[in-house]
């Protein structure tokens, strides 16, 4: 098969399934257009009528859907050209809608949408509920090493690198996604209760470290669960609720450190608070646990088994009609077959890295998920109350200051919703770098001020400015990213990867920031992470192609470009976007495309 320069699309015939090649070169001829709209990587463009015709009807066949065979011709149809006119107008008039009103969606994605939240606020809690405790289970269990304290407040994510996240891939294959958020949010609970019953600084270590077992599977698998289950046109949004809700279990998390404070009336002792703290993280995976099986597994999971049926009911709960799920069923099938012949005895883990496409998708990922931590961001959400002490503030004042941390954090993640899937993954990312680095390096140099009230006041004023920065863009595109980013064969192994990235690194800046804070003050550690925020500019900017708009399967096509052609694409045009982001020229005419073949 051969790659095409004209302005035809590339014909997509039965006998090109046996070209290997496809996987480096498939794509149609402006899948994404000088306006950054997509039209397809499309193997049904092409197909005569009564070859398409006949293929879907064999699929109903095959798979026992011979009651809807007309169904899924008409679906064909549609996958293939995208027009309305051979549909009734009820099904025409949804049909369009996914353009007009993209939010009209049955309730059941909705309710994947709420557990999607769930999950994300046992996250969110999770790890910030230490973050008040610390202060007082230092006192208590008498840690004076700062590579203690570090190993203590980490220790969940050591278990995500080294553990959790490994097993998440089998779990996967065992469980399904759906049995994978019950089992680990059962984990969480259990680690939960076991917190706040420890006395001594090793059991609370073990215990945080089992906690690990309950946040790496859920934190790899729910974003993946939610990208497979979501239509292309709000993919992202739906997918970054994942952040926006770990956003909001993070402000959660405060709340009840604020809540659980000791009082000048000795209400609360502080060997009670911080137990409290740590206890109270139980409710929401109780929560999750009791909702998770009522609602479907994810359809691509389904075919992966090859349980077309289940796929399809799955589909049809998640769609407007039974006609958006023949076609999408169909569809993806079509493109999944395609990989799977493709990938035929081939080893997953050795494909990531071997196939030009795989190791692209996972580069990008593993950029964006290192640099949400390199930022600094978890600097602040585990550490933040020791940070405003230092700075000046008493510990009752500290921990509030932190919940106006929390609070910010959750509120500026909700612009996401609206401007992943228009502003796009990559254009998010690389607009806010250059704020976080500015507002990381005036919170540091702040504490310089000799005044108690303007110290106090710029710190807490870098704090917030850095979180309002960070919220909608490093905050909500690395787990929308990896989640999309790879083929459904690999995509297992390589969110898995992804995941390790970020809770490997989470795990060394939790470690070491109480050592780096000791030997650089507060002014060269801050300054530290401001460097990485430039150096994550670059990388995203050389090596982070955008996603937004196209199904799971069409990034195919975006992943296919080599990086030599890529950076050199970037280079060349680093001038348009100077004139046109930088200072905002008007009248100024599209780029050509990257994306022609």
């Amino acid at each position: 098969m051969s790659i095409s320069h004209s302005d035809k699309p590339v014909a997509f015939h039965a006998e090109d399934l046996n070209d290997l090649e496809r996987a480096d070169t498939l794509a149609s001829d402006d899948f994404i257009n000088e306006k950054g709209n997509s039209s397809s990587i499309n193997p049904l463009v092409g197909i005569d009528d009564y070859l398409l015709r006949q293929q879907a009807g064999d699929f109903a066949e095959l798979h026992g859907f011979n009651e809807d065979r007309e169904l899924f011709i008409q679906a064909a149809f549609l996958a293939r050209d995208g027009t309305t006119d051979h549909l009734d107008p009820s099904d025409a008039e949804w049909v369009q809608m996914e353009k007009t009103h993209k939010w009209r969606q049955p309730k059941s994605l909705y309710y994947l949408t709420v557990l999607t939240a769930m999950c994300a606020v046992v996250q969110g809690m999770d790890e910030t509920v230490v973050n008040g405790a610390s202060l007082f289970f230092k006192k208590e269990f008498n840690i004076t090493n700062n590579w203690i304290e570090g190993l203590v407040i980490g220790a969940p994510y050591l278990c995500c690198f080294a553990i959790g996240c490994a097993l998440t891939g089998p779990l996967n294959d065992w469980l399904g996604r759906r049995g994978v958020i019950f089992l680990s949010c059962a984990i969480a609970a259990a680690a939960s209760i076991w917190e706040a019953f420890t006395y001594s600084w090793v059991q609370l270590f073990l215990s945080r470290f089992v906690l690990g077992l309950g946040i790496g599977p859920k934190s790899t698998t729910t974003p993946v669960f939610a990208a497979e289950c979501a239509p292309a046109a709000i993919r992202g949004s739906l997918v970054m609720m994942w952040q926006m809700w770990t956003a909001f279990g993070i402000m959660l998390g405060y709340i009840v450190s604020v809540a659980f404070t000791p009082r000048d009336n000795n209400s609360i002792s502080e060997s009670v608070a911080w137990r409290l703290m740590l206890g109270s993280t139980v409710v929401a995976p109780l929560i999750v646990c009791a909702q998770v099986y009522l609602i479907p597994e994810s359809p691509r999971w389904y075919i992966k088994k090859g349980r077309y049926t289940d796929a399809y009911k799955s589909l049809v709960t998640l769609r407007p009609t039974k006609l958006q799920a023949a076609r999408d069923l169909f569809y993806m099938s079509k493109l999944i077959d395609i990989s799977n012949l493709e990938n035929a005895n081939h080893n997953t883990l050795v494909d990531l890295f071997v196939v030009p496409r795989n190791r692209r998708a996972l580069v990008a990922s593993q950029i964006v998920m290192f640099m949400q931590q390199f930022c600094g961001i978890n600097v602040i959400a585990f550490y933040s109350s020791q940070i405003f002490v230092e700075s000046g503030f008493s510990t009752n004042d500290g921990i509030l200051a932190s919940l106006g941390f929390g609070i910010l954090n959750f509120l500026f993640a909700l612009p996401a919703v609206f401007t992943i899937d228009t502003f796009g993954r990559r254009a998010l990312t690389l607009t806010t770098f250059p704020f976080l680095s500015i507002f990381l390096l005036f919170a540091g140099f702040s504490f310089w001020i000799p005044d108690e009230t303007a110290r106090i006041g710029c710190i807490a004023l870098g704090i917030y400015l850095f979180t309002i920065a960070y919220s909608p863009g490093m905050g909500p595109v690395p787990f929308t990213y990896s989640a999309e980013a790879f083929p459904l064969h690999v995509r297992d192994i390589g969110m898995t990867l992804a995941t390790m990235t970020l809770w490997g690194f989470n795990f060394i800046l939790s470690l070491t920031w109480p050592p780096l804070l000791e030997k650089l003050g507060p002014q060269g550690a801050f300054g530290y992470y401001a460097g990485w925020n430039m150096v994550g500019f670059l990388l995203v900017f050389f090596f982070v192609p955008e996603t937004k708009g196209l199904t799971l399967e069409e990034l195919d096509g975006i992943f296919s470009v080599s990086s030599r052609d890529f950076i050199s694409y970037e280079i060349k045009h680093l001038p348009y976007y100077l004139r046109k982001n930088v200072f905002r020229q008007k009248g100024m005419p599209e780029k050509p495309s990257l994306y022609k073949f």
